[in-house]
Parts: structure tokens; sequence; C-alpha cells
């Protein structure tokens, strides 16, 4: 297994994507690029308008933020910095496992991490992909088998039942685990579950933190796990300043699917006598639970940020994605506006990867 090849290939992809994104005019940048620009530009806006044709949760606006994110990662210098400390296990793979990946569709691209890891490891992929998003992936493996031609014989894309693997990496709901457990229990797995994120707030943030906050809370509609779907405030916050910053966020309204789940959650809660806080598009509710619906933010008070930290150091394991925050200084955080900009060592479920399929190897 060549590491080299395969991180050139991967950081190939990311120049490719990024040139799609910025449509670069230099004639410099273009020629680079300019075979795989003639052969799939066309392809992925193709594919891009067919997803959001077929998902009403995908738009334009958020497949290019996803694309983006993707692309930030791949390049040589981040890939080989990510990779570094697992190299001498990764040489070792001299023949690729197979590791079937089953995917969710929440969010664009959300399988895209594991299909990287896979491949760059030197392990064939087979891939199970939702239903709510099957044709950006298969068209991002297209580039990069013409790229290199050697991961031709390690993609697979399966509808059918997944029977012949070495290990499983399987993403889904709480609901989904419990038959992932049962299916893929007697092999090395990674099985992961629903999980959410918060923010802590202390009231002292700017119009910008809040503002970027927003964007935490809104990007992909709150669908994915490191959307904020919750907010630790201290006692007597003023929510005015809250919804004050995220009022330009209004647009979200205009998507037909975030606009009806904001209109029946609300009208189910004004049945049960709920205290809400409203400003016509986003629904704050004092709530225990992490896991908020659609249109709807949970808040809950605290009385001290240490007593946060001690609840959030074990729920880091289990239940919480990422925290944002400025302040925290004993728990890893993430800034104001960067939850949907992960690196590459941002592991789903905070367990890592490659770590994983390194341990496969040496086995």
């Amino acid at each position: 297994m060549n590491l080299i090849v395969n991180i050139k290939a991967f950081s190939r992809l990311g120049g490719f994507l990024t040139q799609f994104l910025e449509e670069f005019s230099s004639e410099e940048s273009a020629s680079e690029y300019e075979f795989l620009n003639e052969m799939f530009k066309e392809r992925l806006e193709n594919a891009i308008q067919q997803s959001i044709n077929y998902n009403g949760w995908f738009t334009q606006d958020n497949v290019k933020y996803a694309l983006t994110s993707i692309a930030n990662n791949l390049t040589y210098a981040k890939l080989s910095a990510w990779l570094l400390p697992y190299t001498e296990s990764l040489e070792k793979n001299t023949g690729p496992g197979k590791i079937a990946v089953v995917m969710a569709g929440n969010i664009p691209l959300s399988g895209f991490h594991d299909f990287m890891c896979v491949l760059i490891s030197g392990n064939t992929f087979i891939g199970k992909l939702s239903s709510q998003d099957k044709l950006l992936l298969p068209l991002l493996s297209d580039v990069l088998i013409e790229i290199e031609t050697s991961f031709k014989s390690r993609i697979v894309f399966t509808e059918g039942r997944i029977t012949s693997m070495d290990a499983v990496i399987a993403t889904g709901s709480n609901n989904t685990s419990r038959y992932f457990d049962y299916y893929f229990g007697k092999y090395p797995n990674i099985i992961r579950r629903n999980r959410n994120s918060v923010a802590i707030l202390t009231g002292k943030e700017s119009e910008l933190d809040i503002f970027n906050l927003g964007n935490d809370v809104f990007r992909y509609f709150g669908l994915g796990c490191r959307n904020v779907t919750k907010l630790f405030v201290p006692r007597n916050y003023d929510f005015d300043v809250f919804f004050r910053a995220i009022y330009d966020f209004q647009w979200i309204a205009n998507n037909n699917k975030y606009i009806n789940n904001y209109h029946y959650n609300k009208t189910v809660y004004l049945m049960g006598n709920e205290n809400l806080l409203d400003n016509g598009f986003m629904i704050l509710k004092e709530d225990k639970t992490k896991s908020s619906p659609v249109g709807v933010l949970f808040y809950e008070y605290y009385d001290s940020l240490e007593e946060i930290e001690k609840t959030l150091e074990s729920e880091l394991l289990s239940e919480v994605q990422c925290v944002v925050s400025n302040k925290m200084a004993k728990l890893p955080t993430v800034e104001f506006g960067a939850a949907q900009l992960p690196g590459l060592d941002d592991y789903a479920d905070g367990i890592d990867t490659i770590q994983f399929l390194a341990n496969l190897i040496e086995k």
C-alpha cells in the first residue's frame, strides 16, 4: 500500500473541488485541472441539481458548503499531517480489507470522511448509500478513480444486503443502531448513534459571535450531529440579544419542509400550554433534553460554568458531538460558526476511524 499515492490522489480531488467551487479564472489554475473539469464539471453540477430536486432538505448553498468543507481539508499538507502518527501501521497493509460502510443521508455527503478513511488506509470500500443522498459520493468516486486508477477495484456501491466484509462502519439513529448491533455485532465495527451539539453562552458574547452561532444552528436546517440544538445560558440571560443577532437567518422560513416543521412543533407546544420564545422562524423552549426538533432550539439555565463542564465532560463520550463556546477552558470546544467545518481528526462520536482501521491491519 502506497500511502503517498493515496494522499496525492485525495489532494488532487481537493484541488478539483476547490476550482469547481471558486471557478478560478487564471490560466495557471485552470490548466492543472483542465482535463478533470472537461470530464466532471457538468456532471457534478447535474448531480448537485438532481440531489436538490430529490431531497427537499438539500439546497445548492448547503451542498456547496459541504463540498467546501471537504475541499478545505483535502490538501497534501493537511492529509500528510493527519496521517503521520499512523504511517507505520498503515504501511503494513499488504492487502485491502473489505470495509462495509452504511451511510446516513441527513446532510450532504455525510459519509465522505468514512469513504476517505477506508480508501486512504489502503482498504476496499463497500458502501451502502442512503436513499436521500445517493448521487454525490459516486460522482466524487468517479473523479477519484480518474485521478488514480488503482481505486477502481477498491470502490463498490451496493443497494443490496452486504454479506462479505471484514469490518463495518455504520451510522444511523438510536433505533437503527439496534439493528446494526444485531446484524454487524460479530464483525469489528464502529456503530454510530444519535448525537447533538450544544453551545454555552455567558452573556458577554458579541453580536458577531451570536450571528456565527446562528450558522451552527441553521446550517443544514439543524439536521446534522454537529448542529447546535441546545443552549446553556446564565440565569437572566437576555434573549432579545440572541434574537436580534440571528434575525438575518429568517430566510430559512422559505424552505417548505423547515417552516412546516416549525409550525407543527409550535402548534403542539401551544396546545400543551408550554412557555415559548418565538421570533417567527425559530422557537426557543426551556428543556432539559438536548435533541430539539426542527425549528426549535432548547435552552437550559446554569448557575456556574464549572457545573456545565462537569455535566458535559461525561456526555461528550456518549451524547454530545461538540461544544460551541469561546469560554470553556477544560473542555474541547469549537469556535462560534465553525461547528460544521470539522477538521480531519474531528471524528464522529469521538471514535478515531483511522486508528480503528490501523488496528485491523496490525491484527
